[in-house]
């Protein structure tokens, strides 16, 4: 925790280099500074980084995520004259040995008694015999091949190159081009319809088109036009919008002044949950630096365009990522979906015109209108355009933060970028889209990830979660994991939903706990069906998602738990532990039981009692010859 209150209190902090006589810093060292990272320990690196190259002139430049989350601490060396030196899974105990290995002393007296030191000081460490290249990688290397080969990066270009916060480095890199390009070059129609041209399509998971929802802003010919980013990101699992937040805050600041510009709105508001601080600073800094330099001052076509920018905090409501409920929240009022029409395009935010774009949304649309709506629509499906950012997550060897074509197949995010399920198991199935999708088979591994495809198999893009199961997970209990989220998320208004998630909630667990009775299933399915239909808002609507698709590829699983038996034995009711004939009778399954359920008999076979038994697979765990059968 206090890493990440120390990350957020540096958020806006200037970049701190070393740097020669000459004021041109003689290399850099890189290493992301998202929450992620820090999580990992990457701000205590960072920090043993800048004490490792004082006095060097190399800079230490914090970056946005790179997207390997599953080897952070990730630093890169990168010195004039070589070739950039990748580190992974990197502690402040490794810094002096990278530092070292890359940065020569001057003077050959300096470099000798430093190497002196260094061999000594790595005798008494131990660290002599494990060098730092243990911790290299080769950026060749087949498994960061397989992980970045597949992917296209719109909404994260320059992934983990440029400082979040450096504003002339964002406009080096061609940053503030596409809004300058859109102000001087094109009338607020034509905006619009580059952005149509391109098939861009929400990204918080409706797949609504972005360009009819700006045009219908537009129509509504109001000069008091409001919009609000939605970054109220509230699926578990999902990262994404805190990563394009932290990581390219200023890029989505440019898609939402092009927005402005398009729908004629001087005003826009940031909704990010409060459990984003990191998001929240850099956020805020970022705004900070574009209004000090003129960034959201512009003169156009249209006139001037003079965009005021602010941030509210949600406190985390699921159900104000919802359009009217976040709304209703930044009026002050209780966050609760309402009745469309009037939709927030006609009368929104306080009774005006009001835009609402996902974060992602809006950071492809500079890459859009820099290189053509034509080069966009190129990439993706023939209704889903572009690329789609994941958070891959779960039981998966690589997980981390993706972005691929639209249609890439979920076979190929799974085995080829994924690296397949940890530990070499198999995997069974792919949670997509959050409380609102579904759970798919991996027989399903060759549909392409795209909207229509998802909705045909009874899932959902939803904001770009992706959970990776293998053959431990019990199906049962992964649905009703996710309805215990959307049903005590629900915010009660209708009552399909209040009582519907309820009751089916109260089936699983049932199920879950041996206790199922006959016609549970075709009551799930009834109600499933219910509460759907009779539903106002998205979350209803959808959170009968996992239990369907799990009745529909995963029946078989439901009916064993009606037997009492449950195939993945994760459902403890419906387990029991026994011990085999190749007990030794070593008594340590014995020594370590907590609750003394397993007689201490030595050099005799033991047995375990099923009353007293708690099922914490200690004995499994610590048996040596491998005599615990769970069953």
């Amino acid at each position: 925790m206090r890493d990440f209150e120390a990350a957020a209190r540096n958020a806006a902090a200037p970049l701190a280099a070393a740097a020669p006589a000459s004021g041109e810093p003689c290399g850099e060292i890189r290493i992301g500074l998202g929450s992620c990272c820090v999580a990992k320990g990457s701000h205590r690196v960072h920090d043993a980084l800048r004490a490792a190259v004082a006095g060097t002139g190399i800079a230490v430049r914090r970056v946005g995520c790179v997207g390997m989350c599953y080897q952070t601490p990730i630093v890169e060396v990168d010195l004039p004259g070589r070739d950039p030196a990748v580190y992974t899974k990197v502690t402040p105990d490794d810094v002096p040995r990278i530092v070292r290995r890359h940065v020569r002393p001057r003077g050959l007296a300096r470099r000798a008694w430093a190497a002196v030191g260094a061999y000594l000081e790595d005798l008494a460490t131990g660290d002599a015999w494990e060098p730092e290249t243990r911790r290299a990688a080769d950026v060749r290397d087949p498994a960061i091949t397989a992980f970045l080969g597949p992917q296209r990066h719109l909404a994260t270009e320059h992934f983990g190159k440029l400082d979040p916060l450096d504003l002339d480095a964002y406009i080096a890199h061609g940053g503030f081009r596409a809004l300058e390009r859109a102000v001087s070059e094109l009338e607020p129609v034509d905006v619009v319809e580059t952005v149509k041209r391109s098939g861009l399509r929400g990204r918080g998971g409706a797949g609504f088109p972005t360009g009819v929802k700006w045009e219908r802003v537009r129509a509504a010919r109001r000069e008091d036009a409001i919009l609000i980013v939605n970054g109220d990101e509230g699926d578990p699992g999902a990262f994404m919008d805190r990563m394009l937040l932290e990581s390219f805050p200023y890029r989505v600041i440019e898609g939402l002044a092009i927005a402005a510009y398009a729908v004629g709105a001087a005003e826009g508001i940031f909704y990010i949950r409060a459990e984003y601080p990191l998001a929240v600073e850099r956020v805020r800094e970022a705004i900070r630096r574009c209004e000090k330099t003129g960034q959201l001052d512009r003169k156009t076509r249209a006139g001037p365009l003079r965009l005021r920018l602010a941030i509210r905090e949600g406190a985390g409501a699921f159900v104000c990522g919802e359009e009217t409920a976040m709304i209703a929240s930044l009026e002050g009022r209780r966050g609760t979906p309402r009745y469309r029409p009037p939709y927030p395009a006609e009368s929104g935010l306080n009774g005006r015109p009001t835009l609402i774009n996902n974060v992602e949304t809006l950071a492809c649309v500079p890459w859009i209108l820099r290189n053509g709506p034509e080069a966009f629509a190129a990439i993706g499906t023939e209704r889903s355009k572009g690329t789609k950012v994941f958070a891959l997550a779960g039981k998966v060897a690589r997980g981390g933060l993706i972005e691929v074509p639209m249609g890439t197949t979920i076979r190929s995010i799974v085995e080829e970028i994924g690296g397949g399920a940890a530990n070499g198991k198999r995997w069974k199935a792919v949670q997509i889209g959050g409380p609102s999708g579904g759970c798919l088979p991996a027989a399903l591994a060759d549909t392409p990830v795209d909207y229509e495809a998802l909705l045909a198999a009874g899932a959902m893009m939803g904001s770009g979660g992706l959970v990776v199961l293998d053959e431990d997970d019990c199906m049962v209990d992964i649905a009703r994991y996710f309805l215990q989220f959307t049903q005590s998320e629900s915010c009660g208004k209708c009552t399909c939903c209040r009582v519907g998630t309820r009751r089916m909630l109260e089936i699983l667990e049932r199920l879950c706990a041996g206790e199922g009775r006959a016609g549970d299933i075709e009551d799930l399915e009834r109600l499933a069906r219910a509460t759907s239909a009779g539903s106002l808002c998205g979350l209803g609507k959808t959170a009968p998602n996992p239990v369907l698709t799990t009745l529909r590829y995963f029946r078989d699983e439901v009916e064993a738990h009606l037997q009492k038996r449950c195939p993945a034995r994760r459902c403890r009711p419906l387990i029991r532990y026994t011990v085999t004939d190749a007990c030794t009778g070593c008594t340590r399954c014995a020594q370590h039981c907590p609750v003394d359920a397993i007689p201490f008999a030595p050099y005799q076979r033991h047995a375990i009692d099923p009353a007293i038994c708690s099922k914490c697979d200690t004995c499994r765990v610590v048996c040596p010859a491998d005599a615990i059968r769970v069953e």
